[in-house]
């Protein structure tokens, strides 16, 4: 038996896709540097819609940090959306007609969780080293620390502006993003049912990290192509979901003969699926999700830092509800069901 069994780790895998991580990660560093540029540019150029929104970051030398903070955002949610379109491929009807074989798509989309989750940490890390930095409340040096990790990495920390509702729901991706991601590498422990089903909660911290970045990104702010490119990067996300709960790869995860519960959760699935396909339709057609227009007063958030926490209470018990009939669920073996996936 291995020394990993007794925890559940599989350092083995573990290791082998951070190994396999690394020239993920350096081309996700690459194109990290070269949207770092371009963003540096566009302030010296006196186009970007961030200095548009605060004045005092027109110094691009000076804010540096900032605008790598904004680079590694991007490119975090960038990875974020590779990763999710390869797992929701993997596991959906696309490996049977892919020429792209089912394992190799399995491996990819591990490694760019991964490098997703480093992305996202530095994201945040910069964000705080900019606070520490910067110091606006002229606070003493462990003070201004401890103010920035409040409000870098604490949930409800952050107390101005829209970054109230937007750090928050960034924060929530983080942190969930952390054993979603990673829940892979503990299936010796959890068993490899549990970890599927887990594993599928994974599609709400990219949701999380798209709010975030419609409320916070500064350079989608405002109404026009860049923020409607960003709604048109959501439809094939949307269109292979609803692929894979239609047709998902495994056949013991199709719903009918199944219990009603499961049939009804299926149909309220696939209803939102459609519902958000839609919304992404009508925003792409109209160029207008409520975004802000330069010179109009915006309107106030219509979420609060309460509704994210309702949210957040729901998505708990749906966990622990997943939790408790996979548990107590009897196990459908692959020879009775006709499935030959291994994994998905």
């Amino acid at each position: 038996m291995p020394a990993s069994s007794r925890t559940g780790l599989d350092r083995t895998a573990l290791r082998a896709d951070l190994r396999a991580a690394i020239p993920d990660a350096t081309i996700a560093l690459g194109i990290t540097v070269a949207i770092f540029g371009w963003l540096y540019e566009r302030v010296r150029a006196e186009t970007s819609a961030t200095v548009a929104v605060m004045p005092f970051l027109a110094d691009a030398n000076e804010y540096w940090m900032y605008w790598a903070c904004q680079a590694f955002g991007w490119s975090a949610l960038l990875w974020a959306w590779l990763t999710t379109m390869l797992g929701l491929l993997r596991s959906g009807p696309g490996p049977r007609r892919l020429p792209v074989p089912a394992v190799r798509l399995e491996r990819w989309h591990r490694s760019t969780s991964l490098t997703t989750i480093g992305l996202m940490f530095a994201h945040a890390a910069l964000f705080f080293a900019e606070l520490v930095r910067t110091n606006s409340d002229g606070l003493e040096p462990f003070g201004r620390v401890w103010s920035a990790f409040v409000e870098t990495f604490v949930p409800g920390g952050y107390g101005s502006g829209t970054g109230v509702v937007a750090i928050l729901l960034g924060l929530l991706a983080l942190y969930l993003a952390i054993p979603l991601g990673l829940l892979y590498y503990f299936r010796g422990g959890t068993g490899a049912r549990l970890w599927r089903a887990l594993h599928r909660f994974v599609i709400v911290v990219y949701v999380l990290s798209v709010w975030h970045t419609l409320l916070y990104g500064t350079n989608v702010w405002f109404d026009g192509w860049p923020r409607t490119t960003l709604w048109l990067l959501q439809l094939p996300v949307a269109l292979v979901l609803l692929a894979r709960l239609l047709a998902p790869a495994r056949r013991v995860e199709r719903v009918a003969g199944g219990p009603a519960w499961a049939r009804l959760l299926w149909v309220a699935a696939v209803t939102a699926v459609l519902a958000a396909t839609a919304v992404v339709v009508a925003v792409v057609v109209t160029g207008r999700d409520g975004g802000r227009t330069p010179e109009v007063p915006s309107a106030p958030l219509s979420v609060t830092q309460g509704m994210v926490w309702a949210g957040l209470a729901v998505f708990a018990a749906g966990v622990a509800a997943t939790i408790l009939v996979v548990r107590r669920s009897p196990v459908r073996s692959p020879e009775r069901t006709g499935d030959r996936t291994a994994t998905g």
